[in-house]
């Protein structure tokens, strides 16, 4: 299992598109791909998972990769947050 920090970026957090985009990334991949943000675990493939979670603009969340897979999609998931989710 590898896992990363990072912070939110896009001005409008985790709402609706932008939890569809980091969905549709996580799907790309065989691993396990959750994050942690405060005490709420969510399931990274899941858009109501993701949307439940309520993160915002400039919170930090842990993301977590595991299985065949897990260090290319750590890269991508980081990457694709870092480039602000299609905002």
């Amino acid at each position: 299992m590898v896992s990363q920090k990072v912070v939110i970026k896009n001005p409008t957090g985790l709402h609706l598109r932008p939890a569809g985009i980091l969905c549709k990334e996580a799907m790309r991949f065989r691993s396990s791909i959750t994050f942690q943000f405060r005490s709420t675990k969510a399931n990274a493939k899941s858009v109501l998972g993701v949307l439940g979670a309520c993160v915002k603009s400039g919170d930090e969340i842990e993301l977590f990769c595991e299985g065949e897979d897990e260090e290319e999609a750590l890269e991508a998931m980081v990457k694709v947050i870092q480039d602000g989710l299609g905002e």
